[in-house]
């Protein structure tokens, strides 16, 4: 079997769905990429089981077959070339691999295609079109506050709750809740599922802009197709916590501000924190904001005030610095407002500025003050 096709168009599809191939798979076909050719057309597969993405490129071939190709070794060795066409021989009896360019010769090992698990398939219960954007802004406002905690799957992925009236993206960690809607968004029926966190940075890395995206779901598995990519994961089968209530919903003290002035404030000060707890402490009363740290262990202390619009009751509360920084960043607007009931119970970040059709809330848990690690 032998094809022809361009050097970095074929880089740079594999590179789409190169982030799927775990570095220690359980199976060791999994190393691979699988490459199928059909009727002129070269369809590749990585896999790691939970995750599964392909990708579809127009090459010169006149046979139809498959193998599976060493993914690391592929990939280094078109980065390495220039420019150009290359013909890729492939022995189907023994699996042995060639790669011709203008002036080289690569040699490599294949293995066989029937080891390589099949494309799951997803019996779709319902499926929504939307552009890449509307995705990507889901994406972007919420994966960065899943869970890496394992013990707590469900934590572990994004919850999206589609309505005939809107759909609404959830993340939690326990320490931080981001909820993220938008009411342009919507479908027939209504359906609330877990995706996992790999399966959308998956999505992150590769969406392009302004691109057309179709989206099925199944109780088991969800695929998003987007031009000639395809991405199918395994939805986390856990019940979600029921985050409507962790949320305060009588917060009288508001305190409006610059996004870019509090982040590039907590960055400075968060230097002199401890290490260990990030805790900073925001002193609020009319139109002004102290932020200060202190580090008991090294005797280092920092502070900064601010000027802020605040309405409410003088009060000092006490947040993860890292936390709250990595929220503020996450975030696009201008002005933000910190919304809080009490120092002991969680602030509302929510932007003053923001698209006409999406609603964004972001939940911080306080931390108490006066305790250092």
């Amino acid at each position: 079997m032998k094809f022809i096709v361009s050097s970095s168009v074929l880089l740079k599809n594999l590179q789409h769905i190169n982030g799927v191939v775990a570095t220690n798979p359980i199976v060791p076909i999994l190393e691979n990429f699988l490459f199928r050719i059909e009727d002129g057309t070269l369809t590749v597969t990585a896999s790691d089981l939970q995750t599964t993405m392909t990708t579809q490129i127009p090459v010169e071939s006149s046979e139809n077959g498959s193998i599976a190709i060493p993914a690391k070794l592929l990939l280094d060795t078109l980065r390495s070339l220039p420019e150009q066409p290359v013909t890729i021989n492939i022995d189907t009896d023994t699996f042995g691999t060639e790669i011709l360019t203008d002036n080289g010769r690569y040699k490599l090992s294949g293995e066989n295609p029937i080891d390589f698990p099949k494309l799951p398939t997803v019996n779709k219960n319902m499926s929504v079109e939307m552009p890449s954007d509307v995705l990507l802004g889901a994406i972007n406002n919420t994966v960065f506050a899943t869970s890496t905690d394992d013990l707590r799957p469900a934590m572990t992925g994004v919850l999206l709750q589609l309505t005939s009236e809107n759909a609404t993206f959830v993340a939690t960690d326990g320490h931080r809740l981001i909820r993220y809607r938008r009411t342009d968004l919507s479908a027939s029926g209504s359906t609330s599922i877990i995706i996992p966190r790999k399966a959308l940075q998956l999505l992150k890395a590769s969406l392009p802009e302004n691109t057309p995206l179709t989206a099925e779901f199944s109780q088991s598995n969800a695929a998003f197709t987007f031009g000639a990519t395809k991405l199918i994961c395994r939805l986390i089968d856990e019940r979600f916590p029921d985050y409507e209530n962790a949320i305060p919903t009588n917060n009288p003290n508001v305190m409006t501000i610059g996004r870019t002035d509090l982040l590039n404030s907590l960055k400075r000060i968060m230097i002199y924190a401890n290490r260990t707890t990030h805790q900073i402490r925001l002193s609020l009363k009319s139109n002004s904001l102290t932020i200060s740290a202190e580090d008991l262990d090294y005797s280092n202390e920092a502070n900064e005030k601010l000027l802020c619009e605040y309405d409410g009751d003088p009060m000092e509360i006490g947040f993860n610095a890292k936390l709250l920084s990595e929220v503020l960043s996450n975030l696009s607007a201008k002005m933000i407002s910190l919304e809080m009931s009490a120092p002991n119970r969680a602030g509302l970040l929510i932007p003053a500025d923001k698209e006409e059709n999406e609603d964004i809330l972001m939940l911080v848990m306080p931390v108490m003050l006066n305790t250092y690690a």
